[in-house]
């Protein structure tokens, strides 16, 4: 997504829709077991494992389902041999995807993937062939009412190594390179500043400003199609909807 209030918009819209939670945990699940894997059980050592431990406890899981995911990922319990891939392609007007999937069966993944795009109104493309349009970075969103004196907060930020903060109304968006980005949550954290959001992601070097209702319900359509698939665990994009236009999407 390409602004933090729009994508907050569509997650209430996508909650109001009744996302399945089971489908919810197996991403989230999948996200603690590969993490586990490529650093290690303990968070204290390993901030990706941190971070999925953060997001499962936001969405609710199962402390049993959350450490069972963990010790997967360890080897402490027989798991599924998970496989990171990435597909890029093109949606209405023009707007630019980029599907993180998750999966056990590459073929499986590779043809729900190819086939939603086709039949919502987009076109699956080559390995780069939007990526050069995304920038990788750190994301950290603290809401403004947490923060007391502004020019103290960035000053947090930037020392700790913040590349860049930009307030936008209700919020202060910070963002970092990816290597930096445990350090800048940290520093924020002890500092006192509670984050909303915390990530490493995608970020669209440009937007592409959707106008029209009916080309927003086609962007929706291949958004949500996506992030639907059982194996997709990111979905990124350019597209930027007015949130007066969100609202009659409902």
């Amino acid at each position: 997504m390409s602004g933090h209030s729009k994508w907050n918009n569509i997650q209430h819209r996508k909650g109001a829709q009744d996302k399945k939670r089971a489908s919810l945990f197996t991403k989230l699940g999948k996200e603690l077991t590969i993490a586990a894997k490529e650093g290690g059980g303990d968070p204290g050592f390993n901030p990706r494992l941190r971070l999925a431990i953060e997001k499962a406890k936001a969405g609710n899981m199962p402390k049993d389902i959350l450490e069972r995911a963990i010790k997967k990922g360890t080897g402490e319990l027989e798991g599924v041999d998970y496989i990171e891939m990435r597909y890029e392609g093109y949606g209405p007007e023009g707007t630019a995807f980029i599907v993180d999937v998750v999966t056990d069966n590459k073929n499986r993944s590779a043809s729900e993937v190819r086939t939603t795009f086709s039949r919502k109104g987009g076109n699956l493309g080559a390995d780069g062939a939007v990526s050069w349009m995304f920038n990788k970075k750190g994301e950290i969103i603290v809401p403004a009412g947490n923060v007391a004196d502004s020019e103290e907060f960035m000053m947090v930020a930037l020392e700790a190594g913040a590349d860049d903060i930009i307030e936008d109304g209700d919020e202060f968006q910070v963002l970092t390179e990816p290597t930096a980005f445990q350090g800048v949550l940290d520093a924020l954290t002890e500092a006192g500043y509670k984050y909303e959001e915390a990530e490493v992601t995608m970020i669209p070097e440009n937007k592409v400003v959707i106008t029209d209702v009916n080309v927003a319900k086609k962007v929706m359509l291949l958004y949500d199609s996506l992030d639907d698939l059982d194996d997709v665990q990111e979905v990124y994009s350019n597209f930027d909807i007015a949130d007066e236009i969100m609202d009659q999407l409902d």
